[in-house]
């Protein structure tokens, strides 16, 4: 039986939004639909026809829904055609790590907030970082405690659409707090501090050719970076990371390189830099980097500065492009004057996405700036509203590219 499914699941099925019932009052009525008199067969072939959106959005709905296209048999069926699903994820604060088990995600192409059910994972805190092929990293809490900050901490990795997940080797606390987690693959994951490289692998260390997988844990390396490193990005085999190596009354800003293969007992970094960049560090105000969607070309943002003055004020947000082949850079992209103003009385801003979508957040904002570049050299900004929460705080997130076969 062949079932035509060009239909929207907000459009067909009960939800709070286009049927003003309750939340309680959606779940009751989705319980009791025809479609779960269904046999299993013909509900998986209704919707493997649809996007991994609207699968995504089905899974919310109900219990019933979730088992059945969470099951072994759909997620096999689906897999050799579904195309990845690229999402701006929220993080969660350290000091309100989300006892919701929710991951809240937007998507840019249907101009709309998903939520992703973390209940599959056995912890009791949870705060999602970062994320890499389809797969979802987070810090979970190991049992719960009166301090949090006590509280062991374990990096999970997992894929929310199918419930799979995995622990990896214990760590302490202090580097869920202070550490940036940068994950190329469930086979490369690396923790960076000021001081110390954390490495892991399941292929073992990269430079160790007696290293035996039944030994798999993290293997420390002297960081000898100047300072703290800042947005630090993992492309391809190789990371960027900026630091301050100015004075504690003046910031300057430089960009360090290190190829992970070429760890042995600390990170060997390089510092990037050419006569002909001139004062590009200097007319940026918090420079962060930004993954691009190329291997090869990394974003730079910051507040553009009207003059070289300690305190000088900031005109717009500015979007750098850098050429990792040629070392030149180009401007990507300047925040509109009109959007630029409600940032203005924020003493900062954070930053984040990839791909060719960059996010700014700001408090008492209340909504997120989007920037977003395209094929054709065009890019466009735009306000991403409905954001979960108050509105009133600083948002970070990380790119999540969902995807049914991200397999651990």
């Amino acid at each position: 039986m062949f079932v035509n499914c060009s239909f929207s699941l907000r459009s067909h099925f009960p939800t709070k939004e286009n049927r003003g019932f309750t939340a309680s009052a959606a779940q009751s009525a989705m319980e009791s639909s025809p479609f779960n008199n269904l046999p299993q067969d013909t509900l998986h072939q209704i919707f493997c026809h649809l996007p991994l959106r609207e699968i995504a959005a089905a899974k919310c709905l109900c219990k019933a829904l979730r088992a059945a296209l969470s099951s072994a048999s759909f997620l096999h069926h689906l897999r050799s055609q579904s195309r990845p699903l690229p999402l701006l994820a929220l993080k969660t604060s350290h000091r309100h790590v989300s006892t919701l088990l929710t991951l809240h995600a937007f998507d840019p192409a249907a101009n709309q907030w998903l939520k992703f059910s973390l209940s599959f994972l056995p912890f009791a805190g949870l705060h999602p970082i970062t994320s890499s092929n389809g797969l979802l990293y987070l810090w979970a809490s190991s049992h719960t405690s009166r301090t949090p900050q006590n509280s062991q901490k374990a990096l999970v990795v997992c894929n929310p659409l199918t419930g799979r997940f995995k622990t990896l080797p214990q760590l302490g606390s202090a580097w869920s707090r202070h550490g940036a987690v940068l994950a190329g693959s469930l086979s490369v994951v690396l923790v960076l501090t000021e001081l110390a490289v954390l490495y892991y692998s399941e292929n073992g260390n990269p430079n160790d050719d007696d290293f035996s997988p039944n030994s798999l844990n993290w293997l420390k390396f002297s960081s000898n970076l100047p300072s703290k490193p800042r947005s630090p990005v993992l492309i391809s085999d190789f990371i960027l990371t900026l630091c301050d190596v100015g004075s504690p009354w003046r910031s300057q800003w430089a960009m360090f390189k290190a190829r992970v293969v070429d760890m042995e007992k600390a990170m060997q970094w390089v510092r990037l830099e050419r006569r002909e960049w001139g004062d590009i560090f200097d007319i940026l105000k918090r420079p962060r980097l930004v993954k691009a969607g190329s291997d090869r070309k990394v974003y730079m943002v910051g507040g553009l500065k009207s003059s070289y003055a300690l305190q000088s004020a900031c005109t717009t947000i500015l979007i750098l492009r850098l050429d990792l082949d040629s070392l030149e850079w180009e401007e990507a992209g300047r925040m509109p004057l009109e959007m630029y103003r409600c940032f203005m009385e924020s003493s900062k801003f954070k930053v984040f996405g990839g791909g060719n979508r960059v996010c700014f957040s700001a408090k008492r904002v209340g909504r997120l700036a989007l920037w977003e570049e395209f094929g054709d050299g065009k890019n466009e900004w735009r306000w991403v509203d409905g954001v979960p929460g108050s509105g009133d705080v600083l948002c970070r997130g990380f790119v999540f590219e969902a995807r049914l076969d991200a397999v651990l």
